[in-house]
């Protein structure tokens, strides 16, 4: 139960912020300097410990299964020429890991596409990563959170303090903090009203969940949005057990915004 090797991408959202960037490209494949989105997000998963990649996609979203894979016309187009050394990257993460895919058909939440990931996680504790949530720390935020894991084998979420007028935006959490930056939650409630919200503590996309949260989410109606909700279902969780909020050290830029991707950029690319 310690060891956690799969790693969940939900992948099949519209990314209408970024039209019309977005109508023929999937928004985990917009890219920051050289690499898409959703391949930071691999890394981090694969540096935590895991080395296999689900990924639940939808229509319009084949150039994420392209990318993992070998392009055998490029290759040998580029082998053996000064430009070979630039796919090194992407030929170490096909090398370490495995993928597998599945349609998440219609858009019900973030509940619901987690859910639609249970063909491919099986009866195990594994990771979700939001690859437009862009991390980087010293120690990823995914291994970070795998280490509370080993202690606490429960669910946990990864928490951020943010302004009290954007709590409207992010799932907030209320809870004991039980360790320096660790929280048993209590209560989370998503995208309150800052006059309604428990706390500033916002969750981001980085979880990790028990294998039971796949039944919580069958019997979980829809919330916010009349969609599906990942934190009801995690609120259900908490009622029954224990789940954990995360603080995590690092920084967070919210790629799913055109200003997040932009301080994105250049932050990458000022850090060289």
């Amino acid at each position: 139960m310690n060891q956690i090797k799969k790693c969940l991408f939900p992948a099949a959202g519209y990314g209408t912020r970024f039209l019309p960037a977005t109508k023929a490209t999937p928004k985990e494949m917009l890219p920051v300097l050289t690499k898409p989105l959703i391949q930071y997000g691999v890394e981090e998963a694969i540096n935590a410990g895991m080395n296999t990649m689900a990924i639940v996609t939808g229509r319009g979203k084949r150039a994420i299964e392209d990318h993992f894979d070998i392009s055998y016309e490029l290759e040998h187009q580029i082998k053996g020429s000064s430009k070979e050394h630039y796919l090194t990257e992407i030929r170490d993460v096909i090398e370490k890991c495995t993928f597998s895919y599945t349609r998440q058909v219609e858009m019900k939440g973030l509940g619901h596409a987690i859910l639609s990931g249970q063909t491919l996680i099986g009866n195990e504790p594994f990771a979700v990563v939001l690859a437009d949530d862009l991390c980087d720390a010293n120690t990823g935020v995914l291994a970070q959170m795998v280490e509370v894991y080993k202690k606490y084998q429960c669910s946990i979420v990864a928490i951020e303090e943010v302004p009290k007028e954007d709590t409207n935006k992010y799932g907030v959490i209320a809870g004991n903090e039980i360790e320096p930056g660790l929280f048993m939650i209590k209560d989370m409630v998503e995208k309150p009203d800052p006059k309604d919200a428990p706390s500033n503590l916002a969750i981001i996309g980085r979880y990790i969940l028990t294998p039971d949260i796949f039944d919580i989410i069958k019997d979980t109606k829809p919330g916010k949005g009349g969609e599906i909700q990942i934190t009801d279902a995690l609120l259900t969780q908490a009622k029954k057990g224990m789940v954990l909020a995360y603080k995590f050290d690092g920084q967070r830029f919210d790629c799913g915004s055109i200003d997040g991707f932009v301080e994105a950029t250049n932050y990458f690319y000022n850090r060289g």
